[in-house]
Protein backbone atom coordinates (compact mmCIF):
# COMPACT_ATOMS: atom_id res chain seq x y z
CA UNK A 1 0.00 0.00 0.00
CA UNK A 2 1.05 3.57 -0.65
CA UNK A 3 0.57 4.71 2.93
CA UNK A 4 -0.98 8.06 3.88
CA UNK A 5 -2.30 9.19 7.26
CA UNK A 6 -6.05 8.80 7.61
CA UNK A 7 -6.35 12.42 8.69
CA UNK A 8 -6.06 14.80 5.76
CA UNK A 9 -3.04 17.09 5.96
CA UNK A 10 -3.01 20.68 4.77
CA UNK A 11 -0.02 21.21 2.52
CA UNK A 12 2.23 24.13 3.33
CA UNK A 13 1.52 26.71 0.66
CA UNK A 14 -2.24 26.28 0.61
CA UNK A 15 -2.65 26.01 4.35
CA UNK A 16 -2.51 29.76 4.87
CA UNK A 17 -5.19 30.38 2.26
CA UNK A 18 -7.48 27.37 2.68
CA UNK A 19 -10.70 28.37 4.43
CA UNK A 20 -12.07 26.53 7.46
CA UNK A 21 -13.78 23.29 6.52
CA UNK A 22 -11.53 22.65 3.51
CA UNK A 23 -9.07 19.76 4.00
CA UNK A 24 -6.31 19.18 1.46
CA UNK A 25 -3.96 16.21 1.32
CA UNK A 26 -0.89 15.63 -0.79
CA UNK A 27 -1.59 12.28 -2.46
CA UNK A 28 1.32 11.67 -4.82
CA UNK A 29 4.53 13.54 -5.52
CA UNK A 30 7.76 13.05 -7.46
CA UNK A 31 8.58 10.07 -5.25
CA UNK A 32 5.72 7.96 -6.66
CA UNK A 33 7.11 5.25 -8.97
CA UNK A 34 5.28 6.44 -12.09
CA UNK A 35 7.68 9.18 -13.19
CA UNK A 36 7.85 12.76 -11.96
CA UNK A 37 5.03 13.99 -14.20
CA UNK A 38 1.46 13.53 -12.90
CA UNK A 39 -1.08 15.62 -14.74
CA UNK A 40 -3.96 15.99 -14.97
CA UNK A 41 -5.77 13.91 -12.36
CA UNK A 42 -9.43 12.85 -12.18
CA UNK A 43 -11.42 11.38 -9.30
CA UNK A 44 -14.55 9.26 -8.89
CA UNK A 45 -16.46 7.90 -5.93
CA UNK A 46 -17.18 4.24 -6.66
CA UNK A 47 -20.24 2.25 -5.69
CA UNK A 48 -18.50 0.68 -2.69
CA UNK A 49 -17.74 4.13 -1.27
CA UNK A 50 -14.05 4.12 -2.12
CA UNK A 51 -12.40 6.93 -4.04
CA UNK A 52 -10.45 6.30 -7.22
CA UNK A 53 -7.90 8.64 -8.84
CA UNK A 54 -6.59 8.31 -12.39
CA UNK A 55 -3.81 10.39 -13.96
CA UNK A 56 -1.26 10.07 -16.69
CA UNK A 57 2.36 9.95 -15.68
CA UNK A 58 5.89 9.58 -16.96
CA UNK A 59 8.95 11.73 -17.45
CA UNK A 60 7.11 14.74 -18.86
CA UNK A 61 4.11 16.04 -20.76
CA UNK A 62 5.51 15.07 -24.16
CA UNK A 63 7.76 12.25 -23.02
CA UNK A 64 7.53 8.89 -24.79
CA UNK A 65 6.10 5.93 -22.93
CA UNK A 66 3.63 7.78 -20.73
CA UNK A 67 0.88 5.72 -19.13
CA UNK A 68 -2.42 6.08 -17.30
CA UNK A 69 -2.27 5.08 -13.64
CA UNK A 70 -5.04 4.38 -11.13
CA UNK A 71 -5.12 4.41 -7.33
CA UNK A 72 -7.87 3.54 -4.84
CA UNK A 73 -8.36 5.07 -1.40
CA UNK A 74 -9.30 2.53 1.21
CA UNK A 75 -12.35 3.63 3.19
CA UNK A 76 -11.20 2.16 6.48
CA UNK A 77 -7.54 3.16 6.59
CA UNK A 78 -7.63 6.31 4.44
CA UNK A 79 -4.59 5.11 2.50
CA UNK A 80 -4.10 5.28 -1.25
CA UNK A 81 -2.87 2.20 -3.07
CA UNK A 82 0.32 2.26 -5.08
CA UNK A 83 -0.59 3.65 -8.53
CA UNK A 84 -1.07 0.83 -11.02
CA UNK A 85 -0.72 1.07 -14.79
CA UNK A 86 -4.22 0.77 -16.29
CA UNK A 87 -3.73 2.06 -19.85
CA UNK A 88 -0.81 2.47 -22.23
CA UNK A 89 -0.27 2.40 -25.97
CA UNK A 90 2.50 0.21 -27.42
CA UNK A 91 3.39 2.82 -30.05
CA UNK A 92 2.33 6.28 -28.86
CA UNK A 93 2.22 8.47 -25.76
CA UNK A 94 -1.03 8.85 -23.84
CA UNK A 95 -2.58 11.59 -21.70
CA UNK A 96 -5.59 13.14 -19.94
CA UNK A 97 -7.24 10.29 -18.05
CA UNK A 98 -10.91 10.67 -17.02
CA UNK A 99 -12.44 8.09 -14.67
CA UNK A 100 -16.21 7.98 -14.01
CA UNK A 101 -18.75 5.46 -12.73
CA UNK A 102 -22.08 5.36 -14.56
CA UNK A 103 -25.44 4.80 -12.82
CA UNK A 104 -25.45 1.16 -14.00
CA UNK A 105 -22.18 0.51 -12.16
CA UNK A 106 -19.87 0.40 -15.18
CA UNK A 107 -16.68 2.38 -14.58
CA UNK A 108 -15.49 4.25 -17.65
CA UNK A 109 -11.96 5.39 -18.44
CA UNK A 110 -11.36 7.84 -21.27
CA UNK A 111 -7.89 9.02 -22.22
CA UNK A 112 -5.94 10.52 -25.09
CA UNK A 113 -3.53 8.81 -27.48
CA UNK A 114 -1.06 11.18 -29.16
CA UNK A 115 0.58 9.88 -32.35
CA UNK A 116 2.39 13.13 -33.22
CA UNK A 117 4.50 15.79 -31.56
CA UNK A 118 1.62 17.93 -30.27
CA UNK A 119 -1.85 17.41 -28.85
CA UNK A 120 -3.32 18.47 -32.18
CA UNK A 121 -2.61 14.91 -33.38
CA UNK A 122 -4.59 13.20 -30.59
CA UNK A 123 -7.50 10.78 -30.60
CA UNK A 124 -9.76 9.63 -27.75
CA UNK A 125 -9.53 6.05 -26.46
CA UNK A 126 -11.60 4.36 -23.77
CA UNK A 127 -11.87 1.33 -21.53
CA UNK A 128 -14.53 0.03 -19.15
CA UNK A 129 -14.52 -1.95 -15.92
CA UNK A 130 -17.40 -4.12 -14.69
CA UNK A 131 -15.83 -4.98 -11.34
CA UNK A 132 -15.37 -1.58 -9.72
CA UNK A 133 -12.10 -0.55 -11.44
CA UNK A 134 -10.28 -3.71 -10.41
CA UNK A 135 -9.77 -4.95 -13.97
CA UNK A 136 -10.19 -3.17 -17.29
CA UNK A 137 -11.30 -4.09 -20.78
CA UNK A 138 -9.15 -3.79 -23.86
CA UNK A 139 -8.96 -0.29 -25.33
CA UNK A 140 -11.36 0.99 -27.95
CA UNK A 141 -11.27 4.21 -29.97
CA UNK A 142 -14.09 6.66 -29.30
CA UNK A 143 -13.02 9.38 -31.73
CA UNK A 144 -10.81 8.87 -34.77
CA UNK A 145 -10.83 12.58 -35.66
CA UNK A 146 -7.38 14.15 -35.46
CA UNK A 147 -7.02 16.57 -32.57
CA UNK A 148 -9.91 15.28 -30.44
CA UNK A 149 -9.28 15.21 -26.71
CA UNK A 150 -11.05 14.65 -23.39
CA UNK A 151 -10.49 16.03 -19.88
CA UNK A 152 -13.79 16.36 -18.00
CA UNK A 153 -16.31 13.84 -16.71
CA UNK A 154 -19.66 13.33 -18.43
CA UNK A 155 -23.00 14.17 -16.90
CA UNK A 156 -26.16 12.08 -17.00
CA UNK A 157 -28.93 14.04 -18.66
CA UNK A 158 -32.53 13.97 -17.45
CA UNK A 159 -33.49 11.46 -20.15
CA UNK A 160 -30.62 9.11 -19.21
CA UNK A 161 -28.17 9.90 -22.02
CA UNK A 162 -24.53 10.56 -21.13
CA UNK A 163 -22.97 13.84 -22.29
CA UNK A 164 -19.17 13.73 -22.49
CA UNK A 165 -17.26 17.04 -22.87
CA UNK A 166 -14.58 16.92 -25.59
CA UNK A 167 -12.79 19.29 -27.95
CA UNK A 168 -10.80 19.41 -31.17
CA UNK A 169 -7.44 21.10 -30.71
CA UNK A 170 -5.64 22.79 -33.61
CA UNK A 171 -2.45 24.71 -34.18
CA UNK A 172 0.23 22.01 -33.87
CA UNK A 173 2.00 24.25 -31.37
CA UNK A 174 3.08 23.36 -27.83
CA UNK A 175 2.87 26.96 -26.66
CA UNK A 176 -0.35 28.15 -28.27
CA UNK A 177 -3.85 26.76 -28.79
CA UNK A 178 -5.21 27.57 -32.26
CA UNK A 179 -8.03 30.09 -32.56
CA UNK A 180 -10.14 27.56 -34.47
CA UNK A 181 -10.01 25.07 -31.58
CA UNK A 182 -13.60 24.11 -30.72
CA UNK A 183 -15.40 22.41 -27.87
CA UNK A 184 -18.28 20.01 -28.38
CA UNK A 185 -19.98 17.04 -26.71
CA UNK A 186 -20.30 13.35 -27.45
CA UNK A 187 -23.71 11.98 -26.48
CA UNK A 188 -24.28 8.31 -25.63
CA UNK A 189 -27.84 7.21 -26.24
CA UNK A 190 -29.22 5.43 -23.17
CA UNK A 191 -31.19 2.94 -25.28
CA UNK A 192 -28.81 2.11 -28.12
CA UNK A 193 -25.40 2.85 -26.61
CA UNK A 194 -24.43 4.75 -29.74
CA UNK A 195 -22.47 7.99 -29.65
CA UNK A 196 -23.37 11.15 -31.57
CA UNK A 197 -21.94 14.67 -31.76
CA UNK A 198 -23.36 18.00 -30.67
CA UNK A 199 -22.76 21.18 -32.62
CA UNK A 200 -19.35 22.79 -32.20
CA UNK A 201 -18.69 25.83 -30.06
CA UNK A 202 -16.69 28.58 -31.74
CA UNK A 203 -15.26 31.66 -30.07
CA UNK A 204 -12.91 34.52 -30.92
CA UNK A 205 -9.73 32.94 -29.49
CA UNK A 206 -10.78 29.31 -29.62
CA UNK A 207 -11.96 27.27 -26.64
CA UNK A 208 -11.30 23.86 -25.16
CA UNK A 209 -11.89 21.59 -22.18
CA UNK A 210 -15.59 22.35 -21.63
CA UNK A 211 -17.24 21.63 -18.27
CA UNK A 212 -21.01 21.31 -18.35
CA UNK A 213 -24.03 21.47 -16.03
CA UNK A 214 -27.71 20.77 -16.71
CA UNK A 215 -30.06 23.37 -15.22
CA UNK A 216 -33.18 21.62 -16.49
CA UNK A 217 -34.09 19.09 -19.17
CA UNK A 218 -33.44 21.49 -22.06
CA UNK A 219 -31.19 24.18 -20.59
CA UNK A 220 -27.47 23.46 -20.17
CA UNK A 221 -24.52 25.77 -19.51
CA UNK A 222 -20.84 25.09 -20.15
CA UNK A 223 -17.70 26.99 -19.25
CA UNK A 224 -14.55 26.42 -21.35
CA UNK A 225 -10.88 27.20 -21.15
CA UNK A 226 -9.86 29.91 -23.60
CA UNK A 227 -7.43 29.33 -26.46
CA UNK A 228 -4.39 31.39 -27.39
CA UNK A 229 -0.95 31.51 -25.79
CA UNK A 230 0.26 31.62 -22.18
CA UNK A 231 1.60 35.17 -22.10
CA UNK A 232 0.28 37.66 -19.51
CA UNK A 233 -2.77 39.47 -20.84
CA UNK A 234 -5.58 41.80 -19.86
CA UNK A 235 -7.98 40.06 -22.23
CA UNK A 236 -8.20 36.44 -21.15
CA UNK A 237 -11.59 35.12 -20.02
CA UNK A 238 -13.33 31.80 -19.45
CA UNK A 239 -15.60 31.12 -22.41
CA UNK A 240 -19.31 30.61 -21.68
CA UNK A 241 -21.88 28.85 -23.89
CA UNK A 242 -25.36 27.42 -23.43
CA UNK A 243 -27.81 24.99 -24.99
CA UNK A 244 -31.61 25.21 -25.04
CA UNK A 245 -32.27 21.83 -26.67
CA UNK A 246 -30.76 19.41 -24.19
CA UNK A 247 -27.14 19.72 -25.29
CA UNK A 248 -27.57 19.07 -29.02
CA UNK A 249 -26.76 22.58 -30.25
CA UNK A 250 -24.77 25.32 -28.53
CA UNK A 251 -24.49 29.08 -28.77
CA UNK A 252 -21.21 30.68 -29.91
CA UNK A 253 -18.78 30.94 -27.03
CA UNK A 254 -18.60 34.37 -25.40
CA UNK A 255 -16.26 35.85 -22.83
CA UNK A 256 -17.61 35.36 -19.31
CA UNK A 257 -16.96 37.54 -16.27
CA UNK A 258 -14.25 35.16 -15.03
CA UNK A 259 -10.55 35.55 -15.91
CA UNK A 260 -8.60 32.66 -17.42
CA UNK A 261 -4.83 32.30 -17.93
CA UNK A 262 -5.35 29.57 -20.58
CA UNK A 263 -6.03 27.00 -17.86
CA UNK A 264 -8.62 24.30 -17.17
CA UNK A 265 -11.85 24.95 -15.25
CA UNK A 266 -14.38 22.77 -13.45
CA UNK A 267 -18.15 23.34 -13.36
CA UNK A 268 -20.69 21.26 -11.42
CA UNK A 269 -24.37 21.35 -10.57
CA UNK A 270 -24.56 20.30 -6.95
CA UNK A 271 -27.42 18.31 -5.43
CA UNK A 272 -28.69 21.52 -3.86
CA UNK A 273 -29.20 22.88 -7.37
CA UNK A 274 -26.42 25.40 -6.86
CA UNK A 275 -23.61 25.75 -9.39
CA UNK A 276 -19.92 25.42 -8.52
CA UNK A 277 -17.20 26.89 -10.74
CA UNK A 278 -13.55 26.17 -9.90
CA UNK A 279 -10.91 28.11 -11.83
CA UNK A 280 -7.71 30.13 -11.62
CA UNK A 281 -8.79 33.67 -10.74
CA UNK A 282 -6.08 35.32 -12.80
CA UNK A 283 -5.18 36.17 -16.39
CA UNK A 284 -1.45 35.77 -15.81
CA UNK A 285 -0.91 32.54 -13.85
CA UNK A 286 -2.45 29.39 -12.42
CA UNK A 287 -2.82 30.79 -8.92
CA UNK A 288 -4.97 31.20 -6.93
CA UNK A 289 -7.29 28.23 -7.39
CA UNK A 290 -10.73 29.67 -6.64
CA UNK A 291 -14.19 28.25 -6.03
CA UNK A 292 -17.22 30.38 -6.91
CA UNK A 293 -20.78 29.38 -6.02
CA UNK A 294 -24.03 30.48 -7.66
CA UNK A 295 -27.35 30.02 -5.86
CA UNK A 296 -29.47 31.67 -8.58
CA UNK A 297 -28.87 29.59 -11.68
CA UNK A 298 -25.65 31.18 -13.02
CA UNK A 299 -26.83 34.79 -12.75
CA UNK A 300 -24.51 35.77 -9.91
CA UNK A 301 -21.70 34.14 -7.93
CA UNK A 302 -21.79 35.83 -4.52
CA UNK A 303 -19.65 33.20 -2.77
CA UNK A 304 -16.00 33.13 -3.81
CA UNK A 305 -13.17 31.41 -1.93
CA UNK A 306 -9.51 30.74 -2.74
CA UNK A 307 -8.84 27.06 -2.10
CA UNK A 308 -5.10 27.23 -2.82
CA UNK A 309 -2.89 30.25 -3.33
CA UNK A 310 0.75 31.26 -3.24
CA UNK A 311 3.75 31.11 -5.54
CA UNK A 312 2.94 27.89 -7.31
CA UNK A 313 0.77 26.57 -10.13
CA UNK A 314 -2.52 25.02 -8.96
CA UNK A 315 -3.92 23.54 -12.13
CA UNK A 316 -6.53 21.29 -13.74
CA UNK A 317 -9.28 21.10 -11.10
CA UNK A 318 -11.49 18.01 -11.38
CA UNK A 319 -14.32 17.57 -8.89
CA UNK A 320 -17.16 15.24 -7.99
CA UNK A 321 -19.80 15.33 -5.27
CA UNK A 322 -19.96 12.23 -3.10
CA UNK A 323 -23.10 10.53 -1.90
CA UNK A 324 -22.66 12.19 1.50
CA UNK A 325 -22.73 15.62 -0.14
CA UNK A 326 -19.06 16.36 0.28
CA UNK A 327 -17.14 17.68 -2.72
CA UNK A 328 -13.93 15.91 -3.71
CA UNK A 329 -11.48 17.93 -5.78
CA UNK A 330 -8.14 16.90 -7.27
CA UNK A 331 -5.60 19.27 -8.79
CA UNK A 332 -1.86 19.38 -9.46
CA UNK A 333 1.00 21.66 -8.47
CA UNK A 334 4.80 21.95 -8.35
CA UNK A 335 5.34 21.88 -12.11
CA UNK A 336 2.78 19.10 -12.50
CA UNK A 337 4.54 16.67 -10.19
CA UNK A 338 2.18 16.64 -7.19
CA UNK A 339 -1.45 15.52 -7.01
CA UNK A 340 -3.62 17.01 -4.24
CA UNK A 341 -7.05 15.94 -2.98
CA UNK A 342 -9.32 18.50 -1.35
CA UNK A 343 -12.55 17.72 0.52
CA UNK A 344 -15.17 20.24 1.56
CA UNK A 345 -18.88 20.83 1.87
CA UNK A 346 -20.85 23.50 0.07
CA UNK A 347 -21.49 25.20 3.40
CA UNK A 348 -17.75 25.74 3.86
CA UNK A 349 -17.68 27.96 0.80
CA UNK A 350 -20.73 29.93 1.92
CA UNK A 351 -19.38 30.36 5.42
CA UNK A 352 -15.85 31.39 4.43
CA UNK A 353 -16.70 33.73 1.58
CA UNK A 354 -16.46 37.45 2.30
Amino acid sequence: MFARPATLLLFAIAASGAPPGVSIERVFGPEAPTGRYKHPASIAELADGSLYIAYYGGDGEYAPGTGVFGSRRDRASGTWSKPALIAQDPFYSVGNAVVWQAPDGVVWLWYVVRPGDTWSSSRIAMKISRDGAKTWSDASVLSFEEGTMVRGAPIVLTGGDYLLPVWKETGNDREEVGSDTVSFFLRRDAKTGRWSESSRIRSRRGNLQPAVAELDRDHLIAYCRRGGDYKPTQDGWIVRTESRDGGRTWTPGEDSRFPNPNAAVEFLRLRSGHLLLIYNDSMTGRTPLTAALSTDGDRTYPYKVNLAEGRNSYAYPFATQGRDGRIHLVFTSDQRTVVHHAVFEESALMGASK
